[in-house]
């Protein structure tokens, strides 16, 4: 009966994860990203194009929201190095700034789907609104000029890592208000700025990892399990009064057991005290903090014996990407390694770790994503 239930339930889990998404969700602090932005900026129309075109500046710190939607920050300062619309310069070392919102859409990740990893180059749709600034001099009679505006463009994304990005990003800026010389509100060419930047940014977190999402087949195949297992506890229950029998005989030995002298034995198993576990969770190498406890007892053990070395392998299990995996066991050796050293200051002389690839030394599928750790003793 017991069987057939922890059967039920493992039906349960997997048709709910047959209709899943196959995207997990990061945390809130994953996908941040911070970047530097640097280029040239010129007005659209009334002036020479390059003639007026001067350089910029800026910052921006985004969140990727899903594979497809990031939203962020962003502010661009024109640097003061040539007129503005014919008029002498301003006494600032700018002559017009923006700081407003942003969203973003990947358009590889939009009509591509997203291929549970990074890709080396994708191209984003931007459209933002903030606040317009215009630093006038004080000399020709004008204040300065603040103003409602909108923004669009397009980001050229070279992903050199998984957490750094280079970018070609062109973009057009909308004075929505109007200035003293132009009253008409709206969308005007007259009243738009033409921007080409170029940026680095970092970002920090995993990424957005995938599950494996399950078929029909694989429920089918878990029923016909689930058959099975009825059909094994009929044949349990047939087989009742054997194992009364077998329980009456042990109970005859128990009793002989009683009347002789009792026994001290002691049985020391070296590989119970040189092997130590240290699990993972799906497709990451990061040590838990349930987990740090295991690191801890190996590395009092190492301070504990000078002598000791420690060898980590690490595994993955069979979920996701073979190659990913091959890598994922890498780093999670590398990680208990990294621990060890870092926070507890074993000598990396004293270890070594590498990565085993797939592993299969347990029945239970999440016991593979191990680390290995084994200590030897000179």
């Amino acid at each position: 009966m017991k069987k057939t239930l922890l059967a039920a339930v493992a039906l349960a889990s997997l048709t709910t994860a047959a209709t899943a998404q196959v995207v997990e969700s990061p945390s809130f602090f994953d996908n941040i990203s911070i970047g530097l932005d640097g280029g040239v900026t010129t007005p659209m129309t009334h002036n020479a194009f390059f003639g007026s075109m001067r350089g910029a500046a800026g910052l921006h710190i985004g969140k990727q929201i899903t594979p497809v939607f990031g939203a962020g920050v962003e502010g661009l300062f024109a640097v003061n190095t040539s007129s503005w619309k014919g008029y002498a310069h301003s006494s600032t070392a700018f002559d017009q700034s923006y700081v407003g919102l942003y969203g973003t859409a990947d358009l590889f990740n939009l009509f591509g789907g997203y291929p549970c990893g990074v890709r080396p180059f994708t191209i984003e749709a931007l459209v933002g609104a903030g606040w317009g600034h215009d630093y006038y001099a004080k000399s020709d009679g004008l204040s300065d000029w603040n103003y409602f505006a909108t923004k669009v463009g397009l980001n050229f994304n070279f992903n050199v890592t998984e957490h750094l990005t280079v970018a070609v990003k062109p973009s057009i800026v909308w004075n929505m208000n109007g200035d003293f010389e132009q009253s008409v509100t709206g969308y005007d060419v007259n009243k738009a700025s033409f921007n080409l930047l170029a940026s680095v940014s970092y970002r920090f977190g995993d990424g957005f990892p995938c599950v494996r999402p399950y078929d029909a087949s694989q429920v089918d195949a878990l029923n016909a399990q689930i058959n099975e297992l009825r059909g094994s506890l009929d044949a349990s229950v047939a087989n009742a009064d054997r194992w009364q029998a077998k329980a009456d005989a042990l109970a005859e030995q128990l009793d002989s057991c009683r009347n002789q002298a009792p026994k001290v034995v002691k049985e020391v198993n070296n590989e119970y005290n040189s092997v130590r576990f240290v699990f993972f969770r799906i497709g990451s190498s990061a040590i838990t903090a349930d987990q740090m406890p295991n690191v801890t007892m190996i590395a009092d053990y190492m301070k504990n014996h000078p002598n000791s070395k420690v060898i980590i392998k690490g595994y993955a299990s069979q979920d996701g990407n073979l190659d990913f995996n091959i890598k994922l066991a890498k780093n999670r050796a590398e990680a208990v390694k990294d621990a060890l050293v870092k926070r507890y200051k074993i000598s990396a002389d004293r270890i070594e770790a590498e990565g085993q690839g797939i592993g299969h030394m347990f029945e239970e599928e999440s016991w593979n994503r191990v680390s290995i750790c084994t200590l030897e003793t000179k």
